[in-house]
């Protein structure tokens, strides 16, 4: 199965220069956690909730900070036309829960998440899943991770 069979279509896009109070807004009425940041036609950024709450609320940021304080530059994306096993794999790897599906001009077509891939393909899912599941990485709560936070906010 392709990306594109899989893919949520009906994406929201937020502009750089929108605030963060807006999207935080966007998000809330969306019910999601995540919006892809777009600027003349081309994908900028991801904006996530735990940007907002890291990187602007935990920093004492105004509500009226522009979006491109906080969101996520580097962004990791598929195509529409590859195979969702093999995505799912990279987001197993990658650990990411969501990504932005582009075509291959590099324009935002959608967005594939893991509820998309455990309605589409179970399989990949559940292999995507337990990547992402995996204690460890950059943002984990565990008592190692958790230790050498703790140290760096003493050194």
């Amino acid at each position: 199965m392709r990306v594109s069979e899989a893919m949520t279509r009906d994406v929201r896009v937020c502009h750089p220069r929108q605030s963060i109070s807006e999207a935080a807004r966007l998000m809330g009425e969306l019910d999601c956690g995540v919006l892809p940041v777009g600027e003349q036609d081309r994908l900028v950024g991801m904006i996530t909730d735990r940007d907002i709450a890291i990187r602007a609320v935990a920093q004492h940021k105004s509500p009226d900070t522009p979006i491109r304080d906080a969101m996520s530059k580097e962004v990791k994306y598929c195509f529409d036309d590859q195979h969702v096993e093999q995505v799912a794999k990279n987001m197993s790897e990658l650990r990411l829960r969501r990504l932005p599906v582009l075509n291959r001009e590099k324009r935002l077509v959608g967005i594939l998440s893991l509820g998309d891939l455990a309605t589409s393909e179970p399989r990949a899912a559940s292999h995507a899943v337990s990547g992402v599941s995996q204690q460890g990485g950059p943002h984990s709560q565990s008592r190692e991770a958790l230790h050498a936070g703790r140290e760096a906010l003493h050194a």
